[in-house]
């Protein structure tokens, strides 16, 4: 998960291109991460009494995990819900052990009362889709193999306190892109496959070809279509299914492993109109079990950037909710 390592060459130092504020290319393929490679570690949390542990996944690819699990008030072992979580980023950057989603999760561990386990996923552009696809849907399996005993290395949080009928998936910005992946991924494989409880999709990333409702410049538009062939080179364009869910090739939402979704859009957020439609189209398929959430006055994953705000603690009151029921 490591950039190239630098060289004396002049192209070594001379920019192809810039992405926004999360990173740079230079001319000799050098990645520079400008923003999300800042981590924070592993142990118990004195605000909320969670604790949380680094596990490897698999040693080949180095996918790996931070556990969370909640403070029991009880002496009576009892089985928790299993939440699978999938960092945003834009698929380039930031890390399940930033600073950012340990001080999320703890506080999300805490009010739900469940076990969460945030995978750690190869990024773009060194590693590019369908790299983090693949690793995510690797660690799910492993969750699940955990969950039914079926693990040659027992993870113990998981095998002794772990719910298998209750596992939930969620995921903020390209996480929620994840999520939604392996929902469907999991629909695919069947009745043999990993059943999903329920699934979170905040401020998910979609994106497409111009919707109507869409309000986004021409120079915007290009930055966001230049990061999605970015860190997924072979891609036909933002029309591909990865990207867009409501595309005409794009698998039916009817066949997701799902018992239940929440999503949520935030109303200053550029990508809530795909969201929103995201989330007209799943009322087609599921006339239960649909739930949309909207942040009003408030823009991407602010819940994250500035969470000690009222609509963060209302946002996160409702995820707990959602999970609980």
């Amino acid at each position: 998960m490591t950039a190239p390592s630098m060289d004396s060459t002049s192209e070594d130092h001379e920019l192809d291109f810039q992405i926004f504020d999360y990173l740079r290319v230079y001319k000799s393929g050098r990645v520079e991460r400008l923003r999300g490679t800042e981590t924070a570690p592993a142990g118990e949390d004195s605000a909320t009494g969670v604790s949380s542990k680094d596990i490897i996944i698999d040693v080949e690819t180095n996918v790996s995990a931070r556990i969370y699990f909640p403070k029991l008030f009880s002496n009576k072992p009892e089985k928790l819900p299993v939440l699978v979580y999938f960092h945003g980023g834009g698929f380039c950057i930031q890390t399940a052990y930033s600073p950012i989603y340990h001080s999320y999760l703890n506080l999300l561990s805490s009010e739900a009362k469940m076990i969460i386990v945030s995978i750690e996923y190869r990024l773009a552009p060194e590693f590019p889709l369908p790299a983090a696809y693949d690793d995510c849907w690797k660690a799910l399996q492993w969750v699940v193999y955990q969950l039914d005993g079926g693990s040659a290395v027992p993870e113990p949080w998981l095998v002794n306190f772990g719910d298998s009928s209750r596992l939930f998936l969620a995921g903020d910005s390209a996480g929620a892109n994840i999520a939604h992946h392996m929902a469907m991924r999991a629909g695919a494989e069947g009745s043999e496959g990993v059943k999903i409880k329920g699934m979170v999709l905040m401020h998910p990333y979609f994106w497409g070809s111009k919707m109507e409702e869409e309000e986004v410049g021409d120079e915007l538009r290009k930055r966001l279509d230049e990061l999605w062939m970015l860190v997924c080179p072979a891609s036909a364009g933002v029309d591909d299914p990865m990207i867009n869910p409501l595309a005409e090739t794009a698998p039916d939402l009817g066949r997701m492993a799902c018992e239940k979704i929440m999503v949520c859009v935030a109303e200053k957020d550029l990508l809530s109109v795909r969201g929103m439609a995201y989330y007209e189209k799943l009322k087609e398929k599921w006339v239960d079990g649909v739930e949309l959430v909207v942040s009003h006055g408030m823009d991407h994953v602010f819940h994250l950037d500035e969470p000690g705000c009222d609509q963060a603690a209302v946002l996160t009151n409702k995820v707990v909710a959602f999970l609980s029921s």
